[in-house]
């Protein structure tokens, strides 16, 4: 066999399931080779697109996604899904295609260093130089892709190394497994948790990754302990459980930032900095905190730890439970119910176009538990993050560590492949949509019946929220847009315009039982985003 047969075999030992990307000159003998596996290539329409689907893939799997591009332009293309994986920690591997080796010394058609080029959106990369080395470089890519934190890692193939003939076979798959805390950490979080007069819960992913929810949910009950999760830890306790605080995250004051400054003590549970900077939420850096997860706490003024409880998220929680003496309450859980009360705002509101608290609570009204929203980024992603109630973890995909805009679709796209059961719905604003719309195409063309609902302002409504407070004024955000539902049908999907507030609900209802994707146009009232500045503004906590 040659290198790429080799390759395609490790790529099979690693339960590969899906490869993403582009065809490309470059890497014709990969793509020979994965015809001839297993493994399904998926062609998109972009490799951006790719990145996003082996990104989603990998975050609501904890497997590796892969995507595939070829030399230049196309695997520079991947470097934005590639780099939002790495940051919000979703394990990936990508694959480039490249000039053979006899080409490298020189200027050459369309050869950069993508091993340089990679290297700063990576946890680790390297260019395979002989056929004989694949095996290794793939296990050793899904091995640091997987192990925590998990991130993207990228593999530079040469054409001429991958038309190599080889004799080889894929290692045998290994992740090491979590170290258990050290009992002397235990016994220190227990000493706090025990004198702890009103402790909080700042749950993030690191509880899905670890999968420590159940966990997580019994320490809370048992302890009387509110949990207030992360954009990207929503579900890891259900919203509707009483110890619930729902989602923190907003640079601003809000009812859950009235529980952080009442709080004497942080349990910090698989909580990740690049989410919500702990300046935000420990202004004075006066909370003791404790810091429970897989790796030990970065450095940040603002979050210096009194103990690190580092290993095993589930069983440090479990531990903590059996230890720590049940407290009769704690004056932080009164703002459950005050939190549960703003998700009702504007429910049934009748303008149009639609307050966003009427969307979201529309779509969580039409699907169940179980179901998948994958947001992309803009003012939507703040209104689903904050109102969205989920009651079970990686039901609601946010990207907040990179952010990249255009990840809603594509996300979809393989959320859907992952679970063809489920429904599922990218909520996307205008801008983001346009950023990923050729990937319609491949949607229409694998069958996956996503429904993406677009809240369309006309504009980049975050930033013209931020400018607003900046400056006290916006420009340079607004743009038009074409007919999305008559584009969306010229992509072979269903289209529809929302023109009344009461028109949502059915039509959300009918796309969900569509056999093929449908796109969802609703205008949305962007004038909600200062309000709700001004309300903050206002606030008077409760406790």
């Amino acid at each position: 066999m040659n290198a790429a047969e080799l390759m395609a075999r490790c790529l099979e030992n690693e339960g590969v399931r899906y490869v993403f990307g582009v065809p490309g000159e470059e890497n014709l003998d990969l793509l020979e080779a994965l015809h001839d596996s297993s493994i399904p290539f998926i062609t998109t329409r972009h490799e951006q697109g790719a990145a996003f689907m082996a990104n989603v893939w990998g975050r609501l799997t904890g497997e590796a996604g892969v995507c595939l591009s070829t030399l230049g332009p196309g695997a520079t293309n991947l470097i934005t899904g590639v780099a939002d994986a790495q940051v919000d920690r979703a394990p990936l591997v990508a694959i480039t295609g490249q000039v053979g080796l006899e080409r490298m010394h020189k200027e050459s058609h369309q050869y950069r260093d993508l091993v340089q080029i990679f290297a700063p959106v990576t946890k680790w990369n390297t260019q395979i130089k002989r056929a004989s080395t694949v095996p290794e470089a793939v296990r050793k890519a899904f091995k640091v892709a997987q192990m925590e934190k998990p991130g993207a890692t990228h593999l530079d193939f040469p054409e001429d190394v991958a038309q190599e003939k080889v004799e080889g076979v894929p290692l045998r798959r290994q992740q090491p497994y979590p170290p258990e805390a050290t009992e002397a950490q235990i016994q220190r979080a227990v000493r706090i948790l025990s004198e702890a007069k009103a402790p909080i819960v700042l749950a993030g992913n690191g509880v899905t990754r670890g999968r420590a929810s159940e966990a997580l949910r019994r320490f809370a009950r048992k302890l009387n302990i509110p949990v207030a999760q992360t954009f990207m830890g929503k579900g890891v306790i259900p919203s509707s459980d009483p110890h619930s605080l729902l989602t923190v995250g907003l640079q601003a004051r809000d009812y859950i930032s009235c529980g952080f400054e009442r709080a004497d003590v942080v349990v910090a549970v698989g909580y990740d900095l690049v989410e919500y900077a702990p300046a935000f939420w420990n202004p004075d850096r006066d909370k003791v905190i404790i810091h429970i997860d897989r790796n030990p706490a970065e450095v940040d003024a603002a979050y210096i730890v009194a103990v690190g409880v580092v290993g095993d998220i589930a069983l440090a929680l479990e531990a903590l439970a059996d230890r720590v003496p049940p407290r009769e309450d704690n004056p932080i859980l009164v703002l459950h119910e005050t939190l549960r009360e703003e998700l009702d705002v504007l429910k049934d509101d009748p303008g149009f176009p639609l307050k966003p608290q009427r969307i979201v609570h529309t779509l969580r009204d039409v699907l169940g538990p179980e179901d998948l929203v994958i947001s992309d980024v803009g003012a939507h992603k703040i209104w689903l993050a904050r109102m969205y109630p989920c009651e079970a973890p990686n039901t609601c995909i946010i990207s907040n560590g990179f952010s990249a805009m255009g990840i809603g679709l594509p996300g979809a796209i393989a959320a859907k492949l992952r679970y063809p059961e489920r429904r599922v719905v990218a909520a996307v604003g205008d801008g983001g949509f346009l950023m990923a719309v050729q990937e319609l195409e491949t949607a229409v063309r694998l069958q996956t019946p996503i429904v993406v609902l677009i809240f369309n302002d006309g504009g980049y409504g975050l930033i013209g929220w931020k400018q607003q407070m900046a400056y006290g004024r916006e420009h340079d955000v607004a743009f038009g847009n074409p007919d999305f539902a008559a584009l969306a049908r010229a992509f072979g999907c269903e289209g529809i315009r929302i023109q009344a507030a009461d028109e949502l609900l059915p039509a959300l209802k009918e796309a969900l039982t569509r056999p093929r994707p449908v796109v969802i146009d609703c205008p949305v009232d962007y004038k909600e985003n200062l309000r709700l500045t001004e309300k903050l503004g206002r606030l008077v906590c409760p406790i």
